[in-house]
């Protein structure tokens, strides 16, 4: 973080969340050309990733930013409990297409309460309860991630007002209370299946995600009758 930044967060006041920054390199990948930062959170330890699209915004326009928390089953194992992968991939084409970052946070598996105590609410999912009791059940927050090293992240970038990728308006107070102005929230719903619709309807109904749920539900094959719950976005 350097002096002048410092000193902008203070006069803002709010207390700078302190980061550092590695090298920018070349990330050419299935989804196109990007180039890729990796960020240190000094207070937590964990390394964050910033994914950016090399060419500027389209028209002038703030740029599209995705804040992805890392979710292994999802992101690496395709699975279908989740819409965490095709909430990446369709981000990445996106960001692509139209120029701006994806952040992509680790150490926020299970909206922050770690791959272990995911599979325990996924247990717990599969016993009958939606995934905020599941998370209850164990005595733990429904969402434990903080978004103070992503917001300083994006602020050493340059980024001080974005368009904000995600159907998660809590994302986008939450930002705001960080010192990112989100002028624009831009949907990242993919079609639902039936592994994950019943989590979905709880984000809808119980965690205010800005939703349809209208469109045609995404083929699965060989899939079976059960529906199951996820953690993210």
């Amino acid at each position: 973080m350097t002096a002048s930044q410092a000193t902008e967060a203070s006069s803002n006041g709010r207390t700078p969340h302190p980061v550092s920054a590695g090298p920018v390199v070349q990330l050419p990948g299935a989804f196109g050309n990007f180039v890729t930062q990796a960020w240190t959170d000094l207070v937590t330890g964990a390394e964050h990733l910033a994914v950016s699209s090399p060419n500027p915004p389209k028209d002038g326009k703030a740029p599209l930013v995705r804040l992805h928390s890392e979710c292994l089953t999802g992101d690496v194992f395709g699975s279908y409990r989740c819409d965490c992968g095709e909430q990446l991939a369709y981000a990445l084409e996106l960001i692509e297409e139209n120029g701006g970052t994806l952040l992509y946070l680790r150490g926020q598996e299970g909206r922050g309460i770690g791959l272990a105590n995911k599979i325990k609410a996924y247990a717990l999912q599969e016993a009958g309860f939606d995934t905020v009791e599941a998370n209850e059940q164990l005595g733990l927050p429904v969402d434990a991630r903080c978004y103070n090293a992503a917001a300083q992240i994006l602020a050493e970038m340059g980024m001080h007002e974005i368009r904000l990728l995600s159907n998660n308006p809590d994302k986008q107070n939450r930002l705001a209370k960080a010192g990112v102005t989100v002028v624009e929230m831009v949907p990242t719903e993919v079609p639902s299946r039936e592994q994950n619709i019943r989590y979905l309807q709880t984000k809808k109904d119980r965690m205010d995600h800005l939703l349809t749920l209208d469109a045609q539900t995404a083929g699965v094959p060989g899939s079976g009758t059960n529906t199951f719950e996820h953690e993210q976005d």
